[in-house]
Parts: structure tokens; sequence; C-alpha cells
């Protein structure tokens, strides 16, 4: 009897377990979308916590946000005082500035204006004069924190954090997750995204699509390889996702701050997986200014990222390859 005792208690008890949800939450922030997915036996979270944390984000390191704290700092003559966010922002992009040799540049926002990319309207493309002009105020050693103060040394120097706020944003929402309890998500806007654990009740990894061109690199983009990985962030770059026609060439966002002009070499877009998406985010744009080798080659420098890199061949065929660990993602 006792031992039947104990098997009806086991038995009830396994039965009233709750029982695994897949939850999702779907909206619009930052000019894109975003896709929020994790695996809980209950959840308090909803849309509207989620959408006041991008609010908030917006009015630290938005540029189109006339009253946000970039914003504020770019019309100043002087400087403005950060919030977290801004302040984790910034040093990120200094740090990155430095490896990657000035690549990496957050004061190119002058440049990335005059080429059309900025939040006001222009005429016509930058002439050499201009953009000579320009290039005086680029270079983020014109930046300095002194204590809770952003600050420059030429009042003409501005900042613009698009290459790497939306990266942050999604580590933002999954330190939000973690910090209610959730373990196994998905977390994806405007393409970044970062996973952590494992679909449930299966306990499969996550699976993610790398997205590449098709033949035309300028065109919408196809899953091409698939990730699996149960941890970490993957972000894309690429000259096919943002750009324009003019004087029938097409204009690619990515401004390199060494020579004021887009940037033109081999590849089409570059795939980065790092621990957060802050780190991945900030590398991307730069390993597509590098070009293919030095970018690889800087890649497998490094034990902190990996990547992916799509280009095109000097016969115009459209390529790919990775870094050695890139390689040990994609699923078999």
């Amino acid at each position: 009897m006792r031992y039947l005792c104990v098997l009806l208690v086991t038995c009830t008890a396994f039965l009233h377990q709750p029982a695994w949800r897949k939850i999702q939450i779907n909206g619009s922030a930052q000019g894109t979308t975003y896709h929020i997915t994790w695996y809980a036996t209950d959840s308090t979270i909803g849309q509207p916590q989620i959408d006041s944390i991008l609010q908030k984000i917006d009015t630290s390191l938005s540029i189109y946000n006339p009253q946000s704290l970039i914003s504020k700092f770019n019309e100043s003559a002087s400087f403005v005082t950060m919030d977290a966010h801004l302040r984790t922002v910034i040093k990120k992009s200094m740090e990155t500035y430095r490896q990657t040799g000035g690549i990496f540049d957050i004061t190119v926002q002058p440049l990335v204006q005059a080429w059309g990319f900025g939040p006001k309207k222009v005429d016509g493309l930058p002439d050499s004069t201009t953009i000579k002009t320009l290039k005086k105020c680029v270079g983020s050693s014109n930046l300095y924190i002194k204590g809770a103060a952003l600050c420059r040394y030429k009042p003409c120097t501005k900042i613009d954090v698009n290459g790497i706020a939306q990266g942050y944003s999604v580590d933002v929402i999954a330190d939000y997750l973690e910090a209610h309890g959730i373990k196994d998500y998905l977390v994806e806007l405007g393409g970044e995204i970062r996973v952590k654990g494992h679909k449930q009740p299966g306990g499969e990894k996550m699976k993610i699509g790398i997205e590449a061109p098709g033949e035309d690199n300028f065109q919408l983009s196809m899953i091409r390889k698939i990730i699996v990985t149960d941890s970490g962030a993957i972000t894309t770059s690429g000259s096919y996702r943002k750009f324009y026609e003019s004087e029938g060439k097409k204009i690619s966002h990515l401004i390199d701050p060494r020579t004021g002009y887009p940037a033109r070499n081999e590849l089409i877009s570059v795939t980065v997986y790092a621990k957060d998406a802050i780190t991945a985010d900030a590398f991307d744009n730069a390993l597509m200014v590098m070009g293919l080798k030095k970018a690889l080659q800087f890649v497998e420098q490094r034990r902190d990222i990996a990547a992916h890199f799509i280009y095109r061949t000097p016969n115009d065929a459209v390529a790919d390859t990775a870094s050695s660990r890139f390689y040990k993602l994609l699923q078999k």
C-alpha cells in the first residue's frame, strides 16, 4: 500500500506540472520591426514593457528624435550629460574604433548626412571639396568622456550610433528577459539577433538563417545557411540592405571614414557571431568596409567573434567563405 501511495502522489504531481508555452511578441521600433520568442510556463512580460524599453533607448540614441541625447549633443556647442544607454554605447564605440584602426567610427555622421543617409534631406551628391571639409570633423579621437559628460575637441564633430544601436537594443531586451527568469529565448530587431537556451519542451537548439542576396547584390535577401546555437548573437551588414541610386550608380550607406566615400569592394554581406549583439553589430559594418582579405585576417586573429562573408568574385560570380570558428556553428 505504501508503494501505491507514493506512485499515486508522483503521478498526481506530474499531471499538475505546468506546461511549456511558446510566447511571442511582435512590434515596430527604430524604423524597423522586432520579433521576440521565449519559452516559459508562465510570463508577466507583454508588449507594453518591450515598447517602453525601446522608446527609452530612442530618447537616448536616436538621431531621428530631435529631443534625444545624441541629437542634443550634435546640436550643442560643447557636451551632453549621458544616461546609462549612451554611456554604454559610446564606450563600446570608442573601444571598437581603436580595435579597427578607425574603420568603425561613430563620428562619421557628417559624411553619412552628406551622402543622404541622415535625418535631413539632401540635394545631390557631395563633391570632393565638401568631403575634404567634412573629414576634418571625423575621428572618434575628437571625443572624450569627463565624468558623466560626453565632450568633444571640435565643435563640428557629430555622432551617429546607428551602426551599433540596434545590437545594443537587442542586448537590453535579452537582459530584461533574463532578469525576469526567462532562460530560453530569441530576440530579433531589424535582423539583429540574440539567442539563449533551447526550444521547449523538446530541448532543441535554436536555428538562425543567414540572409544572402541573389545574383544582383542590391536585391532582397534569401536564406542561404543555417546556424545552430544555444547562446550568442548574430548580426548582418550588407551593401544591399540600405542604398539609393544616383546618376546611374548605387550608393551604399556604408561610408568609409578614411576616404569619406561609400565603401566599394567585393563584399556583399558580412554576418558576425559574438557573445552579445552590441559586439557583433559593431564589427559587421567595419568588416564590410575592410574588404574580404583584411576582414578575414582580422576575424581569425580574434577569439571573441566569428564571421561569414558573401562576396563577388573577379568573374562576377557570387561566392562565400567564413572564418574557422564560424564553420563550427553551421548546421551540417
